[in-house]
């Protein structure tokens, strides 16, 4: 076994194979640029080694100071975990020279089944079913264009060396080929320093189902069953499940002897992952192998018991599998919400800053529940513009669906991140939707349910009494603080009302509230809920018991109430004596300032390309300009017909969030 191995990676993924690492008795070395100099993974790590600047291309893919580290440190092994040098068959065949131990498959297979065009040549040849595409490398927009054609529309356009959702577009006419191959090949080049493309047909309404193999050195390969990956945003996952609610027994086996039939067939070792789609009369068809870790194991983890970072360093030092396909049974269900550092309200695009709180829920594993959270970050560390929007992996176990969606639900509600935007509110807005519940989504979930975007949850009625009576009782607590400041009380009993009135989501609930010692009786709706909970006024979060169930409230202090968030809402909560509200009912609503003539910078990034200048007359939906963040490029779009007047930045100008791009008349 080995004594010591260096982590070629950085954040979550990087503290994952750390933990796992110790836990063996194994020593660790990080690499880290100036951005992660005070990340949490150089934190972990025994050893540290400075690798470059910032940017990603001058540190992290550098494969020569890479090797310098190791070289320095004396590593012994190397885990690429993934994304970076992962997939890159250049960097092991490098591993392989020095005499140092590659925590992954061997170089031929990674360039048979890394390469997205070479493995789909090779899944045909063996018989496995394939997406119709063209496997050929493309010279330019226009050959794309005229691919495209030839499949027929919808297709997708695919980085070959891609992965995590960078270099991927869909298009759906030969305007949005054109414009998807460029960006594509930006993306890729960017992220992989790879930028050939391929484009294969967009199958509609697919699901996205990926099969975890692992394969050792002496023959031995399993399936550890399936992740159900379907819930996308920009072909990047946002929640994963293990195992998939819409597979049987059947298919189930299937596709996992298909899926290590290939992986023999390319003489495959260490962990990988088939990736197929499947359609709605459970038929399946390969789509491809990632040869790494994938960002979605842990839910495999959790439902079969197996450390797949250990398994990997064990067959990585020439140890056999400790089991047989008959040994790995599915033991409950596991969900993972990927946080990412980017704001639903603003379309999903990215955001940066500094995380003024960052309190995850308590990891804990029982027989009956388990929550976990993969994370690379700590509280007051920064989200930066160079890397992957992601910041923790928040995932649950119980023994069925419906229960490890309930744990869910409570681990989210308790999650408290400050300081950036964040997508918790949607990941709790699709834990309750009833599709996903039902387990009723394909890949196009997002786009069908959520086609305007992300304003926030509306909550039903039943909740809104809910929240309506924990703030009543908040309410009182923090008036009774108040009293006693001022010192105008004696018996506090005396100077809080009973009558009240709680307004929130365009809704008035009168109510009276009644108290003891243990809490208090809010009759509210025509019943009476009783609250219990230990909050004091401060606290960012509320955990109360309200009507015999648990409720968990972020709570901010506004006049005359709370912010409260809560399963994807973000609601202004005021309570109010009688007389109060309704005054506050006559009062005019606040209007937001008009910004239709101009073009806002909607996330802080870099302007790579401007299309207009002024004078253009410009029509709705046409591309007005591009900008670079966490390398992804968003393509920012005329939301009507309009002529140019000024235009207020240049390419290569470092934008901040709501900053004028462009001026219309």
């Amino acid at each position: 076994m080995f004594d010591k191995i260096l982590i070629a990676n950085r954040g979550e993924i990087a503290c994952r194979v750390i933990k796992t690492a110790r836990k063996m008795g194994i020593a660790t070395v990080a690499i880290y640029s100036d951005a992660d100099r005070n990340a949490l993974h150089v934190q972990m790590a025994d050893e540290a080694v400075h690798i470059g600047p910032s940017p990603a291309a001058q540190s992290y893919i550098v494969i020569d100071k890479v090797m310098d580290a190791i070289a320095k440190t004396g590593a012994q092994a190397v885990h690429p975990g993934y994304g970076f040098l992962s997939e890159n068959p250049r960097f092991a065949a490098a591993l392989e020279k020095a005499g140092v131990a590659f925590i992954g498959p061997p170089v031929g297979a990674i360039e048979a089944m890394g390469d997205k065009i070479t493995s789909k040549k090779l899944a045909a040849e063996a018989g496995v079913s394939t997406v119709p595409g063209y496997m050929g490398l493309i010279a330019d927009a226009e050959e794309a264009v005229t691919i495209s054609r030839q499949i027929g529309y919808p297709v997708m356009i695919k980085a070959s060396a891609g992965g995590g959702g960078k270099g991927m577009r869909i298009a759906w006419s030969d305007d949005e080929a054109r414009e998807g191959f460029q960006s594509s090949k930006n993306e890729a080049a960017a992220s992989f320093g790879d930028d050939r493309i391929f484009i294969e047909k967009f199958v509609t309404q697919p699901r996205h189902i990926e099969i975890q193999v692992l394969a050792d050195a002496h023959g031995n390969a399993v399936y550890l069953h399936e992740r159900e990956c379907s819930i996308q945003r920009r072909n990047q996952k946002v929640i994963e499940e293990a195992p998939s609610p819409f597979l049987d027994a059947a298919t189930r086996k299937a596709m996992g002897e298909q899926a290590v039939a290939l992986a023999r067939a390319v003489g495959y070792t260490s962990a990988g992952t088939v990736e197929f789609i499947v359609d709605g009369g459970r038929n399946f068809y390969f789509l491809e192998m990632n040869t790494r870790l994938q960002v979605e194991h842990p839910v495999t983890e959790l439902i079969t018991g197996i450390d797949l970072v250990e398994q990997m360093i064990r067959v990585a030092a020439g140890e056999k599998l400790p089991f047989k396909q008959a040994d790995l049974k599915i033991n409950g269900w596991a969900m993972e919400s990927r946080l990412y550092a980017e704001d639903p309200y603003r379309g999903f695009l990215p955001s940066i800053g500094r995380l003024s709180r960052y309190r995850p829920p308590a990891e804990e594993a029982t027989p009956t529940r388990a929550v976990r959270n993969d994370t690379g970050v700590t509280e007051g560390g920064e989200i930066s513009m160079y890397y992957d929007p992601m910041i923790a992996k928040l995932c649950t176990w119980a023994p069925d669906r419906a229960r490890a969606i309930e744990e869910m639900r409570l681990a989210l509600d308790a999650f408290e991140v400050e300081g950036i935007g964040h997508n918790l509110p949607f990941l709790a807005t699709v834990m309750d939707h009833p599709k996903f519940v039902a387990g009723e989504m394909t890949t196009a979930f997002i786009n069908e349910e959520f086609p305007d975007g992300f304003d926030g949850a509306v909550l039903p009625e039943a909740a809104l009494e809910r929240i309506a009576a924990a703030a009543a009782a908040m309410n009182r607590v923090s008036e009774i603080r108040l009293a006693r400041i001022s010192g105008r009380m004696d018996n506090h009993e005396r100077h809080v009302g009973e009558d009240w009135v709680v307004t929130l989501q365009g809704k008035a609930f009168p109510v009276r509230i009644g108290a003891d010692k243990a809490g208090a009786d809010v009759h509210i709706g025509g019943r009476v809920l009783r609250v219990t909970s230990d909050w004091v006024p401060g606290q960012p979060l509320a955990r109360l018991t309200v009507g015999g169930a648990p409720l968990v409230l972020k709570v901010g202090k506004v006049p005359s109430g709370f912010r409260v968030r809560y399963r994807g809402a973000d609601l202004k909560v005021h309570v109010r004596t009688p007389r109060a509200a309704e005054l506050a009912a006559l009062m005019p609503e606040k209007l937001p300032p008009d910004t239709s003539k101009f073009l806002l910078c909607p996330m802080p990034g870099l302007l790579v390309k401007l299309n207009v200048v002024a004078g253009d007359e410009v029509q709705e939906g046409q591309a007005l300009c591009t900008v670079e963040a966490m390398k992804m490029e968003n393509i920012l779009r005329a939301e009507r017909k309009g002529v140019v007047k000024a235009v207020k930045a240049a390419p290569g100008d470092s934008l901040a969030v709501d900053q004028v791009i462009v001026e219309f008349d």
